[in-house]
């Protein structure tokens, strides 16, 4: 006998190329269902949630203990059709596109249910699938019919965490070690080396630069050598379950007997490298580089690095603001934006009435009388008196007050050829009188 429900499907819509999301992200998707003939449905719902869990099991002697632990981040639910009551879970009933209820019958045919949600903008770790725990983003769609056994279908987003790693103590910190080995068995001598790193955070596909100073005073040589390891660590019930791996291993240059050398190397970090978890309460993700001399027939000294891995699209420093985050003049953002984490300039405080004018050079605020037609395109004077509240540079300014302006100064110009030519006849009239005399 064939099955009505030929089909139930959850999808959504990258909205990038590597099809990622993160806090503040709307996620658009579809639920399709296909059936075979009309189907009364008691509900249909999609429900978005996003959750931490751990899970594994001991043998004690003849007892088996089981530790489990979870997190839960959001859980929403819209439903298409129907509804319920489940504790914890935000439902909404979503509408048709005009704005109607779905019917509860459906026809035969391919029925598609568009639906949307918000990522809340939280702290929560990256999606992560572990040995024993897991950071899942999940969409489930579920069909309830009567006296049927509920049909489901799941997809999972990959969610990267926007973890502010500014606040993250010591991130950009170099880290230094040194050791030295005296008694080396079957070999005569010591050795040491000195380690520094620039650094602990770094991206995904960045280069890790490693600087040591290698002391070889045994009768034998000795190589150099780094590994970066990963640590994944999940707690539950006070229990803490370890699980460790090497992912790449380098080996340096031998170094001959009785010489000492600086070595640098740079090793690439892996651009699919899953980032370093430290945001969540029952599990981490960490990593480690071990630096390290193989000494043949004799244990080998190293030192260890804490390394922090991050997302490739985030930086350990702040990015710039926006451009033409100005101050409301230039049309298309200031040419030459502030520096980001500095005090930007604030504007003069408006005069007051009772302010006396300002001095002649003060401002740049009176320009050569050809400028007061169109405006420069990219230029402007900060005039005191006036005030605009928008700027077009293809418009002219007020004729109101450029005449004004002009018929100050030329009752100023014409009041000062007056009292320079008074000032002239005066003398003029005295020296006549004396000569008189």
């Amino acid at each position: 006998m064939s099955s009505t429900v030929k089909k139930l499907e959850v999808t959504f819509n990258p909205i990038n190329k590597n099809n990622t999301f993160t806090c503040g992200d709307t996620v658009c998707g579809q639920v399709a269902l296909e059936v075979a003939k009309d189907c009364e449905i008691e509900s249909l719902s999609i429900k978005f949630k996003g959750k931490a869990e751990v899970l594994w099991t001991e043998r004690h002697g003849k007892t088996t203990v089981t530790y489990h632990s979870k997190d839960k981040y959001f859980s929403f639910k819209h439903y298409f059709t129907g509804g319920g009551k489940e504790e914890g879970d935000e439902q909404t009933l979503l509408p048709t596109q005009n704005l109607n209820t779905y019917s509860s019958v459906v026809a035969p045919g391919t029925h598609v249910y568009p639906f949307t949600f918000q990522i809340p903008d939280q702290d929560m770790p990256s999606s992560f699938k572990g040995s024993v725990g897991k950071v899942v983003f999940l969409l489930e769609a579920t069909l309830s019919r009567s006296m049927r056994i509920n049909k489901r279908d799941s997809t999972k987003i990959n969610f990267v965490s926007n973890v502010d790693w500014n606040s993250v103590p010591g991130l950009m910190t170099p880290q230094h070690e040194s050791k030295e080995k005296k008694s080396i068995l079957f070999s005569s001598g010591t050795v040491a080396m000195d380690v520094n790193i620039e650094k602990t955070g770094f991206v995904q596909g960045e280069g890790l630069k490693v600087v040591a100073f290698i002391q070889n005073n045994s009768s034998r040589e000795i190589k150099p050598k780094y590994c970066v390891y990963r640590k994944h660590s999940f707690f539950a019930r006070g229990k803490r379950r370890l699980d460790t791996k090497n992912l790449f291993k380098e080996v340096g240059d031998p170094i001959p007997p009785s010489s000492n050398q600086n070595v640098t190397r740079v090793i690439t970090i892996p651009h699919d490298l899953e980032p370093s978890i430290l945001n969540c309460s029952i599990l981490k993700v960490e990593y480690r580089l071990r630096v390290y001399l193989d000494v043949k027939y004799a244990s080998d000294p190293e030192l260890k690095f804490p390394i922090i891995i991050l997302p490739a699209y985030q930086r350990s420093t702040a990015a710039a603001p926006p451009a033409a985050a100005g101050f409301g003049f230039e049309p298309f953002g200031n040419p030459n934006p502030p520096v980001w984490g500095t005090v930007a300039p604030q504007p003069p405080t408006e005069p007051q009435p009772s302010d006396p004018p300002p001095p002649y050079g003060a401002y740049g605020m009176y320009p050569p009388m050809k400028d007061f037609g169109l405006w420069p395109s990219r230029t402007r004077i900060a005039h005191p008196w006036v005030k605009f509240t928008h700027w077009n540079p293809s418009v002219k300014v007020s004729v109101n007050a450029a005449s004004q302006l002009c018929g100050s100064l030329i009752n100023i110009s014409d009041r000062a050829k007056d009292t320079f030519a008074s000032l002239v006849d005066g003398d003029a009239h005295r020296s006549h009188s004396i000569t008189g005399a």
